[in-house]
């Protein structure tokens, strides 16, 4: 047990996509393993392979979503415990959102098509649309 925080965070080198899965980045470790195959770099090297050893002291840079995540690891960790203590494994590097990120986000959401468009529409919701588009049915 670490004597200043009471938990128990590990020593010396572990697997990239362990480390990833006890961290709570993903899901799943196969969702973990499968984001090390990608744009994933440690210590600005790219990694291929999800075997591969990080250890206290390393930058990590990858894709989570459509966010660029920036880490730098504390401690490799025993377990996939509770979000306190994943978060105690690492230090978060990321550069807060810009404004211009924001707003081309909410952009981007709006322009999607929604999912509760309701399907066929009924013969009233028809003559509706026919009247505001202004031809005759």
């Amino acid at each position: 047990m670490s004597a200043d925080t009471g938990l128990r965070l590990g020593e010396g080198p572990i697997r990239l996509d362990k480390w990833l899965w006890h961290a709570r980045f993903f899901k799943s470790r196969s969702l973990a393993a499968g984001a090390c195959g990608g744009s994933m770099r440690v210590n600005g090297q790219p990694v291929s392979k999800p075997s591969t050893a990080v250890k206290h002291g390393d930058v990590l840079t990858f894709a989570q979503g459509h966010q660029v995540r920036v880490v730098r690891i504390l401690a490799p960790g025993l377990r996939r415990g509770p979000a306190p203590e994943a978060q105690a494994l690492y230090d978060d590097l990321t550069p807060p959102p810009t404004a211009e990120d924001i707003a081309a986000r909410a952009a981007e959401r709006a322009s999607r098509p929604h999912a509760d468009q309701g399907g066929r529409p009924t013969g009233k919701a028809r003559r509706t649309l026919d009247a505001l588009r202004g031809g005759e049915g």
